[in-house]
């Protein structure tokens, strides 16, 4: 079972993150094989740090609470919430498989919150800017609850346009990188 966790950083937290940041690698490098995606959501300046993205493949939805309420950043404070939903991975390939590599153009987290019908359960044209893609669901797969997108694009309103216009309670882009213990 695949699951997009996003924790979003508390105000003020950025020197108790940069702190963990060697404890969070370690963390994290224990999931290598699960990881389908992973990186930071960034401010405005490109730099500092909102929030941290993983797309995990996990045997059940306990052990996916488990890996998202165990990082070691959440243990300490850094974040002030966590988004934990199933995901299902319509690209089929990681972000490592992505063909416009980690760093060439712009990147970003597009979440679309779900209320009422469901919208985009099929990959959208344009599918070598998508990095990941894939509807929220319940925790056992039947409901779903929105669509969440790794996407390259020029900018955010050509990011969200990936997904449906109206379809959604409420649509939020984060610019994002590629994440992971740098080589």
């Amino acid at each position: 079972m695949e699951f997009l966790c996003y924790h979003r950083d508390r105000p003020g937290s950025l020197p108790l993150r940069i702190e963990l940041l060697e404890e969070h690698w370690s963390y994290m490098d224990r999931y290598e094989k699960e990881m389908i995606a992973r990186g930071p959501t960034l401010a405005a300046d490109g730099e500092t740090p909102t929030g941290s993205v993983h797309i995990v493949d996990l045997p059940d939805p306990t052990a996916a609470r488990a890996f998202a309420f165990d990082e070691p950043g959440h243990q300490a404070g850094v974040y002030r919430d966590v988004l934990l939903r199933r995901w299902r991975n319509l690209l089929g390939r990681t972000m490592w498989d992505f063909p416009g590599g980690p760093t060439d153009g712009n990147r970003y987290l597009v979440l679309g919150l779900g209320t009422g019908r469901a919208a985009d359960l099929t990959v959208p044209p344009g599918r070598d800017e998508l990095i990941a893609y894939g509807p929220l669901l319940s925790d056992d797969g039947a409901d779903w609850l929105g669509t969440a997108a790794l996407v390259r694009a020029p900018g955010p309103d050509t990011a969200r346009a990936v997904l449906t216009s109206g379809a959604y309670a409420d649509v939020e882009v984060h610019e994002w990188r590629f994440g992971g213990r740098p080589s």
